[in-house]
């Protein structure tokens, strides 16, 4: 493997009783052109041991791999290279299986009978619909009742099918197959079953889970007019199938889906098609030995079908156990908070010898030094982040530093102070990012990159950012969009994954894990923007990460709208290559609102004024030729409001004391050139979309 070294990074990684564990510190490398450890993926699963307590993973560069694969051992990850190009496919009818083997283990095109098995850019396909032209006649000597048997196109067909598994998660990942029963995770018993950003596409039941389910950003399509999605959740009343923010899709008249036995199903957020039946979710009623104990229990909200909604999948969460609101059905409350499959991430860095950067090359290298990069890598903390002020003294990375300085601050990079607040973390990886594309020194990419680890990590389950990570005292675990905290990191994350700005340099693998970050960010973007009077409106710099209520922060910032942070957030939004129709919606409240909160015909200055303490005052001026904006909004009167350091709320920024006065921005023009320029452009730029 002379021209590819591969490493596994574990960014967090969470057991079933939420520890911290480790992964395999260097993958299996498969490569089908014989540039890997391996060239069959099977080879390479064979060559792990029996057991295993941490994840071991297997990176799969870009190919077709045509094997049945087996997967008996547990703690194995599959993380393929693209999710388009790297291709895992098997044909196989389930009907001609049956003729000669009495069980389904080697059925599907992945076997599994592991637990905590994960999946990630990766397709994997069921060809056999596909490549059959005309249904088959086949003798079938081990089916009494059928000897003589008809095989269709639109059989069952598995791409995966699970045995005793436990623990699965599939993420950015394509499930293929023409025929039913593509994805078939079973173990009804004590199965969880995690999919995120996948796509799934087949015949009858072509989604058909048993145990507890949870897809989110998923997309099914369906072939023929049959029921595309099913559930058994006939072992545990508890267990259930949940689509969140799923698209459906598929030929003319399919139906939503099915059961044949006791089931749960909830859909939230999902999105239907004009041409999908108008059928509820049904029991079968070929199967009447299959006795219902526990009703019919399908539950929707918020789902809604292109042309119109059929009233069967009016909202009726009310109806079900406990009555959960949409905003509680996420996959901790599904899994009851035994397992948080959202923050296992892994992160495969690959890095090639032409990028010199092995191990061996850099420590041999001639340093090209950036002088205020050396001062960054001093400065990165343990965790990855840096800080912004250290004993209450700003870091200056145009201080030179002497040899007693920086080993005194090398010493103390386990300081619990690493922050994304007043640009920090972000100018570090954004400015060292530059100099490795500058001076070619690979420290300098490493350190980014390691401060891109520590920006994923500091995310939390909501998908939001708190200013300081991992140190939760005070207000610092808030999800913190003051002084564009969070709205930096994502710039950065966004900027992975269009490649863009740089960040093209950084390893590839980003780019996945960046893209799934984001996309928790979104939801939590839009969660958060404030409804007053019944009108979306903006945001508040600052939430609770539990409940995402607008809460005060330090004591002169109350809970407020913000005329200033909500400038950031909407242009990140903007930058979304193809907004929802609801971050179309956020943008254009979010407009509606700046426009009617101007201050116009007034400008915001300081004055001379020597009786006073440092001799100078800020105050709001006549200005014909001006408009400002208040930094905060009281919330439900649009009245720009004020505190100084005893959190009383004030209606004027001369009631305040002078040294909050001067010491900060009540006033600005932060969303001119937003309202001008970058949203009429953004208009334009959608408009067709």
């Amino acid at each position: 493997m002379k021209k590819l070294v591969r490493h596994i990074v574990l960014l967090l990684l969470f057991s079933t009783n939420g520890l911290l564990v480790t992964a395999a510190e260097k993958p299996i490398v498969v490569d089908i052109s014989g540039h890997g450890n391996f060239t069959s993926i099977q080879d390479a699963i064979n060559s792990l041991p029996e057991k295993a307590t941490a994840h071991r993973i297997i990176f799969i560069k870009n190919g077709v791999y045509r094997e049945k694969l087996f997967i008996k051992k547990d703690f194995v990850t599959l993380i393929g290279e693209d999710k388009e190009k790297t291709q895992i496919r098997y044909s196989l009818a389930r009907d001609i299986w049956r003729c000669e083997n009495k069980e389904d283990w080697g059925v599907a095109t992945l076997n599994l009978d592991g637990s905590d098995i994960a999946l990630e850019n990766l397709t994997i396909a069921n060809d056999f619909g596909f490549d059959l032209k005309e249904e088959m006649h086949i003798d079938c000597p081990g089916d009494s009742l059928n000897p003589f048997k008809t095989v269709r196109k639109s059989g069952h067909q598995m791409a995966i099918r699970s045995f005793n598994t436990t623990r699965f998660i599939a993420r950015n990942c394509i499930f293929k197959a023409y025929g039913g029963d593509t994805v078939s995770p079973w173990n009804k018993e004590n199965g969880q079953f995690y999919f995120l950003n996948c796509e799934m596409e087949g015949g009858v039941d072509f989604y058909c889970p048993r145990g507890w389910a949870y897809a989110e950003n998923c997309v099914f399509n369906a072939h023929g007019n049959v029921a595309a999605i099913w559930h058994d959740g006939s072992a545990v009343k508890e267990s259930k199938t949940v689509l969140k923010n799923c698209t459906f899709k598929g030929e003319d008249g399919f139906k939503l889906g099915r059961y044949h036995r006791d089931a749960q199903f909830y859909l939230v957020d999902c999105h239907f098609p004009k041409n999908m039946a108008d059928t509820p979710i049904y029991l079968n009623p070929s199967k009447p030995q299959n006795s219902i104990q526990w009703g019919h229990r399908v539950y929707f909200s918020n789902c809604h079908r292109e042309g119109g909604d059929y009233g069967w999948f009016a909202d009726n969460l009310n109806q079900a156990f406990g009555s959960p609101t949409a905003t509680n059905i996420n996959a901790e409350w599904v899994f009851n908070g035994s397992w948080h499959p959202e923050k296992v991430v892994f992160e495969s860095i690959f890095v090639s010898d032409n990028q010199k950067q092995i191990d061996n090359t850099k420590k041999k290298e001639n340093r090209t030094v950036d002088s205020i990069a050396e001062r960054m890598l001093v400065y990165q903390r343990a965790i990855g982040g840096w800080p912004k002020a250290v004993n209450e003294v700003k870091v200056d990375y145009h201080h030179a530093m002497t040899e007693a300085e920086m080993k005194i601050t090398k010493a103390d990079s386990l300081h619990n102070d690493a922050t994304i607040d007043n640009d920090a973390t972000s100018r570090e990886i954004k400015y060292l990012v530059n100099a490795f594309k500058k001076t070619g020194n690979t420290h300098y990419l490493e350190a980014a990159e390691k401060g891109i680890r520590y920006c994923l990590k500091a995310q939390n389950a909501k998908g939001g950012w708190p200013q300081y990570f991992p140190d939760a005292s005070l207000y610092r675990a808030q999800i913190t969009y003051n002084d564009n905290a969070m709205v930096n990191v994502l710039n950065i994350l966004q900027d992975i994954v269009e490649k863009k700005n740089v960040f093209e340099q950084v390893s590839p693998i980003f780019i996945n894990v960046s893209k799934i970050a984001i996309e928790k960010a979104l939801t939590c973007i839009l969660k958060t923007q404030i409804i007053a009077n019944g009108t979306l409106t903006a945001w508040c710099a600052q939430y609770n990460p539990v409940t995402l209520v607008p809460e005060m922060a330090r004591k002169f910032e109350l809970v407020s709208i913000s005329g200033d942070e909500s400038v950031g957030i909407v242009r990140f939004l903007m930058r979304i290559p193809q907004p929802s129709n609801q971050i179309k919606t956020s943008i254009n409240a979010a407009i509606d609102w700046f426009n009617a909160v101007k201050i116009a015909g007034y400008k915001y200055v300081d004055i001379d004024a020597p009786s006073l303490p440092k001799g100078r005052d800020r105050v709001i001026l006549p200005d014909s030729n001006a408009v400002i904006w208040a930094r905060f909004y009281e919330i439900g009167t649009n009245r720009p409001m004020f505190s100084g350091r005893d959190s009383i709320k004030k209606y004027a920024v001369s009631e305040i004391e002078q040294e909050r006065r001067i010491g900060y921005g009540w006033y600005g023009t932060w969303p001119l050139e937003l309202l001008e320029k970058d949203y009429p452009n953004w208009v334009k730029k959608t408009a067709n979309k």
